[in-house]
């Protein structure tokens, strides 16, 4: 019972998920068809991971999650994200509009991504950091997704975006067959009052650090890989370049960080979190200082730094929920994540937004060197937990 619930759901979160990156998979049509500044592509990234903490903080302070079946929630989630992507498909996307809509698409998934990570909990037992992982691998999947489609032909821009709403809906219909797991009881609520607390208590700071250098850089490498592998093919004249090649190898790249984050989960919950996520957190950002030096290089290679790069991006992703679980005051376990991801999804609307103009200044080199600051940054702080008392609190004493 337990494998084919998580299965389903491990289904639904790929198909609801499609919706992130459905508008980033098509920009370079957009681009030939439309006059789109750096910022409006740039907007229509980020505008989801701005809607994504607007409706973080608007769940959690409701309790909907508790006050609602969550299967009816995802479902409903998943439907109003679905047409309000397939919306954008009616209207230009320099438009205010657009920028709008993205927005209520993220604030919808809201309801699907941390919602699905609340059904999953209500089947773990001493497997907490392999099924947050098994979730962040379905959800990586879900937003390479689009990139497969846009992939393939030469389409009208508008066909993977209603492709990815086709995909919500069916997921909305999907979830309601899911069954409840026997530990799937009341969360924790959100206490704004005491968000403060995951920054006066140390382990917390440390391992909220490590996330945020992590954010840093994760969806601003998955909103702008697309981009750089379609300049670099190109600029290496290889004959890579349009026919879909750069999509293709997009979507690899990220789809590549669920077969990281499976390993991750698994390795996190039998050598230890800290381990895991100072070892993925040094390869990130080491390929994240390789690759820009080599743009332009032959596309075999790019793409093969690129594939460990995917990996190794995501592979500790579901390490850092999982550590702030386990280092809270169980009444504070809402209040923490709660604070975790809005401050994480924020940092990446900012990265995202720098990133185009840093290559403008000082090309792929010194964009992706500005990445790399951020797990750097995270490696550092997981050191300095794994070496804290409260370490021996994560994962069972493996930390």
């Amino acid at each position: 019972m337990k494998r084919r619930a998580i299965a389903l759901l491990a289904v639904c979160e790929v198909l609801a998920m499609s919706l992130w990156f459905a508008a980033a998979s098509v920009l370079p049509q957009l681009r030939a068809a439309f006059p789109l500044s750096h910022a409006q592509e740039a907007a229509l990234s980020s505008s989801v991971a701005l809607g994504f903490v607007i409706g973080t903080l608007a769940s959690a302070t409701l309790g909907l999650a508790d006050r609602l079946d969550p299967r009816r929630l995802f479902a409903t989630c998943a439907v109003v994200a679905a047409l309000a992507n397939a919306a954008t498909t009616a209207i230009e996307p320099t438009s205010p509009e657009a920028i709008l809509l993205r927005v209520l698409v993220g604030a919808c998934c809201a309801g699907i991504y941390p919602v699905g990570m609340k059904l999953a909990a209500g089947w773990a037992t001493t497997d907490m950091g392999q099924l947050v992982g098994l979730l962040v691998a379905a959800l990586t999947l879900g937003s390479a997704s689009s990139f497969l489609v846009a992939a393939f032909g030469t389409w009208d821009w508008r066909l993977p975006l209603l492709a990815a709403s086709g995909a919500a809906l069916l997921a909305a219909v999907l979830i309601l067959a899911f069954p409840l797991g026997p530990r799937g009881g009341r969360a924790a609520a959100f206490r704004p009052a005491m968000a403060a607390a995951a920054w006066r208590t140390p382990s917390l700071r440390l391992a909220n650090l490590g996330y945020f250098g992590h954010m840093w850089e994760l969806y601003a490498m998955w909103a702008w890989i697309g981009v750089f592998l379609d300049a670099s093919f190109r600029a290496a004249d290889a004959g890579f370049a349009g026919n879909g090649w750069a999509k293709l190898a997009t979507f690899a790249v990220i789809a590549m960080g669920a077969a990281g984050s499976l390993a991750g989960g698994w390795f996190a919950d039998r050598w230890g979190r800290t381990r895991l996520t100072i070892l993925s957190l040094g390869v990130s950002g080491g390929c994240a200082l390789l690759a820009g030096h080599l743009f332009g290089a032959a596309p075999s290679v790019v793409v093969a730094l690129c594939l460990v790069w995917g990996f190794a991006v995501v592979a500790d992703s579901a390490q850092f929920s999982s550590s702030v679980i386990e280092l809270s005051d169980p009444s504070l376990v809402g209040t923490m994540l709660t604070v975790q991801t809005s401050i994480g999804f924020l940092l990446t609307i900012i990265s995202i937004h720098l990133l185009p103009g840093v290559v403008t200044a000082a090309g792929w080199t010194g964009a992706f060197t500005m990445l790399a600051a951020g797990p750097f940054l995270g490696a550092w702080a997981m050191w300095r937990l794994r070496r804290h008392p409260d370490s021996l609190r994560i994962a069972g004493g493996r930390r």
